[in-house]
């Protein structure tokens, strides 16, 4: 009887934007609130609740939909050359992002993850030849990177952010423009602005579908220019930010990038994706994520050796630009720094849960 009493989660429609392993990493966080697809198939009981095919012990929320949007502007590597040769979008973030999602990372995923290191497919991973041949198959890249989800069982739908065969354009403080995301980021020289050739690329209707039916749409953490900024160029995508009525985030890096965002603060991160987007006068951000944890000597000296620092936390800058910062310790200290996603993803729904209650006083 106690089961009966209780609250039914609150299911929640969760879009996220990106690129490179801050995608990937967010998403393994968010999964963890995603049913078995066998559980999706019809409304959830209270009895359920007691068993819900979670994987993790928290049932507050449900994560009915989970979309990740993921940028296609990569040159380098195994996708650079796949794009070279079959001139079709890169597929090394999609295919990351498909891993992250998948329901057993330790086989599938293990095989998509596989990387060839001799002979002609030298530096090839079979995931990126698994969406090249389903690609030319079906001829649409969107088309096989939705086929590829389904062998892989995953959690949630994989959009990329333009089927438009994109290249990336920077042009920079001495007035050159650099193309090729590779190129980019090898540059010295500082980012002013930044395109995308064609300019007229344009999204999926499903990722405008599900920008506009969201609850939460986060942005980050990622490259500021390489793989968060690249989505917002996408046209329409900032109107439908813009017009969404989900609670919008932007989760902001630990740490400055060289020849991307060095020196940057949290407030300058926002302020350069709203003037890509257009948005400065109408911030498509509610809340910023931002940690605010110490980090280690130790691993504050090994990225000190690339000139990068963590990203200052200017609060009030934050705030002047309409934006509510959420703070706390978000980091996870390996090899190397990343998020740690089951806190980022329980503070993103504890958000929501807030914002529901805001709405309802």
């Amino acid at each position: 009887m106690e089961s009966m009493n209780r609250e039914i989660p609150k299911e929640l429609r969760v879009v996220a934007m990106g690129g490179g392993t801050g995608l990937s990493t967010l998403l393994r966080g968010l999964k963890r609130y995603v049913p078995m697809r066998e559980r999706r198939k019809r409304p959830r009981t209270p009895e359920q609740i007691d068993s819900p095919a979670l994987p993790c012990t928290d049932t507050r929320w449900i994560i009915r939909e989970l979309s990740a949007v993921v940028t296609v502007t990569d040159d380098g590597g195994s996708s650079g050359r796949l794009r070279e040769d079959f001139k079709m979008l890169p597929p090394g973030d999609v295919r990351n992002c498909m891993v992250a999602l998948s329901e057993d990372e330790h086989l599938l995923s293990k095989l998509f993850q596989f990387r060839f290191h001799q002979g002609e497919l030298n530096g090839h991973s079979f995931g990126n030849l698994f969406v090249a041949a389903l690609s030319h198959i079906t001829g649409d890249f969107a088309q096989a990177v939705q086929m590829s989800s389904q062998i892989l069982a995953i959690r949630g739908k994989i959009f990329p952010a333009t089927n438009t065969n994109v290249t990336l354009a920077a042009r920079m403080d001495d007035g050159t423009v650099v193309r090729g995301e590779t190129s980019i980021t090898a540059s010295k020289r500082r980012i002013v602005e930044l395109m995308l050739e064609p300019a007229t690329a344009h999204p999926l209707a499903e990722t405008l579908e599900a920008i506009a039916h969201a609850d939460v749409i986060t942005l980050g953490p990622g490259s500021l220019y390489t793989s968060l900024i690249p989505n917002i160029l996408v046209s329409g995508v900032p109107e439908a930010l813009a017009a969404s009525k989900a609670t919008k985030v932007f989760i902001c890096n630990l740490m400055t990038q060289a020849n991307e965002s060095l020196g940057l603060s949290a407030s300058q991160h926002i302020e350069k994706i709203l003037q890509h987007a257009g948005a400065t006068k109408s911030p498509i951000f509610d809340y910023a994520l931002i940690n605010t944890a110490p980090i280690s000597a130790a691993r504050l000296e090994q990225y000190a050796r690339e000139g990068q620092e963590p990203i200052e936390a200017d609060l009030e800058r934050v705030k002047a630009l309409g934006v509510e910062p959420l703070t706390g310790n978000f980091v996870h200290e390996g090899d190397v720094l990343r998020h740690d996603y089951d806190r980022v993803a329980e503070s993103l729904l504890e958000l929501r849960a807030c914002a529901d209650l805001k709405e309802k006083t």
